[in-house]
């Protein structure tokens, strides 16, 4: 089934009602009880693609619908356990004990979202689902996100990846009707992993040691620490600034209006000044360039959260709400 839908999704109406339907490559309807499951990134994600698929119920952390279930992980559902998961004798933070370095990655559910784990664990281990459409974010992010999720619920149904950077729905079904093995996507998740490993390394055994040396916490993180060290140059550059007098000798004549560079002494802005008094100024060119401005182009959801919270101030969530 999973490689006649590769080829085979199209939509359709019937008595009004949005409805699903499956066509083999001859074009003909395909009668099955099978089902597949979406797993998207978020809540407001897994709606817009559930509105494409058809009509649908809610139930409790995902809707259903015929022949399709849509559900979410409200973001990363698990993460690298933290030091003491591995031994015990972490629960102290002593400097003799670092570097810190799992020789095997322990992944754990996040406690606050255990809930919606549950819920995604039983949909990805249902009989009737046939296969499962990774539909979090396009990225190396929604990758982990959504492999976590499966690797932890121990899950063997094929996967299918849904790669997709807008909500509207001509783009969702363009997507559903390209999708590729999520095993194509490896290097991505490859990528991920070592991205969380290095955040991992770096702000638990960092963490630990400044906080042990200064007795006082202090919070390491692989971009945090850079980016902190870059605004305490950038404000110590501030400090020491100090404001330098410059001058610009303007040439008006005629509607034409010229302007110099900036010069640090006066007296030679003045001499150039008196240079330029009571000559005549000579056009030497003249350029015209025609140029055509593209209308921008429609919204896609990263566009539209962004103008949506320097605009209105909405978060990323209200938005998608």
């Amino acid at each position: 089934m999973a490689q006649e839908l590769k080829k085979g999704y199209r939509s359709g109406a019937a008595a009004g009602n949005r409805q699903l339907y499956f066509f083999d490559e001859k074009g003909k309807r395909m009668n099955t009880d099978k089902m597949f499951l979406v797993i998207a990134e978020k809540p407001g994600v897994s709606l817009a693609i559930a509105h494409v698929l058809g009509k649908y119920e809610k139930m409790n952390g995902y809707v259903q619908g015929k022949g399709f279930i849509c559900s979410w992980c409200l973001g990363h559902l698990a993460e690298y356990a933290v030091p003491e998961a591995y031994d015990s004798r972490y629960r102290n933070w002593r400097l003799e004990d670092l570097p810190i370095i799992p020789q095997e990655w322990k992944v754990e559910v996040i406690k606050e979202r255990m809930k919606q784990f549950r819920v995604l664990e039983e949909l990805l281990n249902r009989r009737d689902v046939d296969y499962v459409v990774n539909a979090c974010d396009a990225g190396r992010e929604g990758q982990i996100i959504f492999h976590r999720v499966y690797a932890l619920s121990r899950s063997r149904i094929p996967v299918k990846r849904l790669w997709i950077n807008s909500l509207e729905d001509k783009a969702i079904r363009d997507g559903l009707e390209n999708m590729k093995a999520d095993a194509e996507y490896k290097k991505l998740l490859d990528a991920a992993e070592c991205r969380a490993r290095a955040d991992w390394l770096i702000g638990m055994n960092g963490t630990r040691a400044f906080t042990s040396t200064y007795f006082k916490k202090l919070n390491i993180g692989r971009v945090m620490t850079p980016t902190l060290a870059m605004i305490v140059e950038r404000q110590e550059a501030i400090d020491r600034f100090h404001k330098e007098p410059y001058y610009k000798v303007i040439l008006e004549a005629d509607g034409i209006r010229a302007v110099s560079d900036n010069i640090a002494d006066e007296d030679d802005a003045r001499s150039l000044a008196e240079k330029c008094s009571g000559s005549d100024a000579v056009v030497v060119e003249v350029s015209r360039q025609a140029r055509t401005k593209q209308p921008p182009r429609l919204y896609d959801l990263t566009s539209l959260q962004r103008d949506a919270n320097r605009v209105f101030g909405y978060t990323a969530k209200a938005t998608l709400d």
